[in-house]
C-alpha cells in the first residue's frame, strides 16, 4: 500500500497532499498549506528575494517533517510560474535540495494545466461531460476545453493574482488609470486565448484555486439586504452545497472590489486577510474572462495540481486503474501529435516501434529495463526523425533538442529528456555522462538510457529496406549470447543482417553477450 506525497511551490502559496493507495484508489492522510508570495518579488525585480526563499525553505522544511512521519514512498515536488520567470531559480532550487533532499521540477503552464485538468477530471464526475476548467494562481491562469475527459485545447496565460497586483496595482486603493491599464491587459491576453478556444459551449465551468474560492464565496453578498441573503442561501440548497457564482455576481464584486481600500476588502465575507492584497487583479479576469467566453458562472472546485501529481504517480504504480488508461492514452496522443508536427508519416516509423517492443519483451532477461521504458523507446521510435524537419545533417541532435523541448502532455520533463536521449545516439556517437542531453538526466538513469540506446539501434538497423514488407524475427536468449534468426520479407533481409552486425560490439560492451544474427 503506497504512499505518495505531492508538493506544489506556486507564486502565492505553498501546498503539501499526501494520500495512500487504497483498493486502486488514493485516500488523503494528510494537508498543508501555506502562504510565501514566492513570486511577489519575481514579478517585480526578476528574482525570488530571499526573505520569499527562506519563507518557502520553512514551509518545505514543515511539510518534509509531515513527509517523514508518513513514510511516502514517492515524493513529487513542482513549481509554477514564478519559478519559470526567475533568473535565480536554480539557486533556490539548489537550496530546496540541500535543505531536503528534493529534486524541483519547474514544469511548463500547459504541463500545469494538464496536472490540473487530471486531478479534476479523475475525482470530479461533472468534469467527465463538455466543460471548462480555469485555474488562477499567483502567477499564470491556464484556461482548459475538455471532453469526456480528455484535452481538446488548452491556453496558459500571464494572468495570476500576484502577478497583476505587483505589475499593476501598486497604491491601496488601486489608482483608476492603473485599473484601467489592467483591465486593457487583460482584454489583450484574452483576445489571444479566445483565437485558440474560440466561445466554447459547455454544460459546465469548474474553477480551482483560492481566487475562485474567494469570489464563490464573497460574490453571494454582492446584493445588500436580505434579499441578497435569500438568495444566496437558494443556491446553496439548489446545488447541493455547492459552492457557485454567477457571472453577473462575479463582474458586481470585481467593481466593487477595484475602488476598495484593502482593509474594506478584508471585511467582505469570504475574501479574508491574505486573500484581500491579491483579489482585484484575479477578480477582474475572472469577470472578463466568463464574460468574453459567454459563462453563465462557474463551480469551485478545491482540486488542483496537487491532486493531477498524486492522480498521475498512482498510474505508474498501479495499472488496473482506469487513470493509468487515460495518461496513457494522453501520452500516445502527445507523441502523434509531434510526429504529424514535423511531418513524420506514421506508415514509415510504425515498424521501428512494432520492433522495438518486441525486443524489449524478448530480451527482458538481458536489458533488465524497469517496465515504463517500453513506452520512452516506443515514443523514441516513432520520434527518432522529427529533427528531418529543421536540417537532414546532424538530425539527431535536433531531434534531442525538439524532443526536450516539446510540449508532450503526459510527459514530465525528465521523462521527456530520456525519451529524447535515446532518440539521440541513433549515429555513430554513443551516450557519454558528460553530453548535454546526458547531464539533464539522473545519474541513476545513465546505465538505463544507454540500454535502451541499444535496443533501439536493433530496432533502426531492422527497418533498413523501408520498400520491402516487415521483416519477421525469432529471439533466442543464451547465458552468453543472444541469435537475432531474421525471416526474410519480400526484398530479404541481408541489408538488416549486415546492419544489425554493426551493432554487435556495442551489444557485447553493454550487455557483455555476443550478438549472432542468421537469416533463415
Amino acid at each position: 500500500m503506497p504512499t505518495f506525497a505531492a508538493i506544489d511551490i506556486g507564486s502565492n502559496s505553498c501546498r503539501l497532499k499526501i494520500a495512500s493507495v487504497q483498493m486502486h484508489r488514493l485516500k488523503t492522510l494528510h494537508e498543508d498549506r501555506e502562504v510565501t508570495r514566492l513570486g511577489e518579488s519575481v514579478f517585480q525585480t526578476g528574482v525570488i528575494s530571499p526573505e520569499a526563499m527562506a519563507s518557502t525553505i520553512r514551509a518545505l522544511k514543515r511539510f518534509h517533517k509531515a513527509v517523514q512521519l508518513h513514510v511516502a514512498d514517492k515524493v513529487r515536488v513542482v513549481a509554477t510560474s514564478a519559478m519559470r520567470d526567475a533568473r535565480n531559480a536554480a539557486a533556490f532550487t539548489e537550496w530546496v535540495k540541500a535543505t531536503t533532499g528534493w529534486n524541483v521540477e519547474v514544469i511548463s503552464g500547459l504541463e500545469e494545466g494538464r496536472l490540473i485538468h487530471l486531478g479534476v477530471v479523475t475525482h470530479e464526475v461533472g468534469a467527465r461531460g463538455r466543460c471548462l476548467l480555469i485555474d488562477l494562481g499567483g502567477g499564470s491562469c491556464e484556461v482548459t476545453l475538455s471532453d469526456g475527459g480528455r484535452i481538446k485545447s488548452m491556453v496558459s496565460m500571464p494572468l495570476g493574482a500576484v502577478r497583476l497586483q505587483e505589475e499593476f496595482l501598486r497604491s491601496d486603493p488601486p489608482a483608476k488609470e492603473d485599473v484601467a491599464r489592467l483591465k486593457q491587459f487583460i482584454d489583450r491576453e484574452l483576445k489571444r486565448a479566445e483565437k485558440k478556444l474560440g466561445t466554447p459551449r459547455v454544460g459546465l465551468v469548474i474553477a480551482t484555486s483560492g481566487t475562485a474560492s474567494a469570489l464563490a464565496e464573497a460574490s453571494g453578498h454582492v446584493r445588500k439586504g436580505r434579499a441578497a441573503s435569500k438568495t444566496l442561501a437558494k443556491k446553496r440548497l439548489e446545488r447541493v452545497g455547492a459552492l457557485t457564482a454567477d457571472t453577473s455576481d462575479v463582474r458586481r464584486l470585481a467593481d466593487r472590489l477595484a475602488k476598495m481600500n484593502n482593509a474594506e476588502r478584508e471585511a467582505v465575507p469570504g475574501i479574508g486577510p491574505r486573500r484581500s492584497e491579491i483579489i482585484v487583479g484575479g477578480s477582474l479576469v475572472y469577470a472578463s474572462l466568463l464574460e468574453r467566453m459567454g459563462q453563465k458562472g462557474f463551480r469551485y472546485s478545491p482540486l488542483g495540481l496537487r491532486d493531477g501529481m498524486l492522480a498521475q504517480m498512482l498510474a505508474e504504480v498501479d495499472l488496473r486503474t482506469s487513470v493509468h488508461q487515460k495518461i496513457e492514452s494522453e501520452r500516445w496522443a502527445g507523441v502523434l501529435e509531434v510526429c504529424e508536427r514535423y511531418g513524420i508519416e506514421q506508415r514509415r516509423v510504425e515498424p521501428v516501434r512494432q520492433h522495438v517492443v518486441e525486443l524489449f519483451n524478448a530480451l527482458a532477461r538481458v536489458h533488465e529495463l524497469p517496465e515504463e521504458y517500453r513506452l520512452w523507446l516506443e515514443a523514441a521510435a516513432m520520434m527518432q526523425d522529427v529533427g528531418k524537419f529543421m536540417n537532414h545533417q546532424g538530425h539527431y541532435r535536433h531531434t534531442q533538442y525538439i524532443i526536450a523541448n516539446s510540449e508532450i502532455f503526459g510527459f514530465s520533463p525528465e521523462q521527456r529528456m530520456i525519451v529524447s536521449a535515446v532518440a539521440r545516439y541513433m549515429g555513430k556517437s554513443r551516450p557519454d555522462p558528460l553530453d548535454r542531453p546526458m547531464r539533464w538526466i539522473p545519474v541513476e538513469e545513465h546505465m538505463n538510457v544507454t540500454r535502451a540506446v541499444v535496443l533501439l539501434r536493433l530496432a533502426v538497423a531492422l527497418n533498413q529496406d523501408r520498400a520491402s514488407a516487415v521483416l519477421q524475427m525469432k529471439t533466442h536468449v543464451y547465458p552468453k549470447r543472444v541469435l537475432l534468426e531474421l525471416v526474410p520479407g519480400r526484398g530479404g533481409a541481408e541489408l538488416e543482417a549486415w546492419s544489425l552486425k554493426k551493432e554487435a560490439a556495442y551489444f557485447r560492451e553493454i550487455f557483455r553477450r555476443e550478438l549472432f544474427v542468421e537469416v533463415a
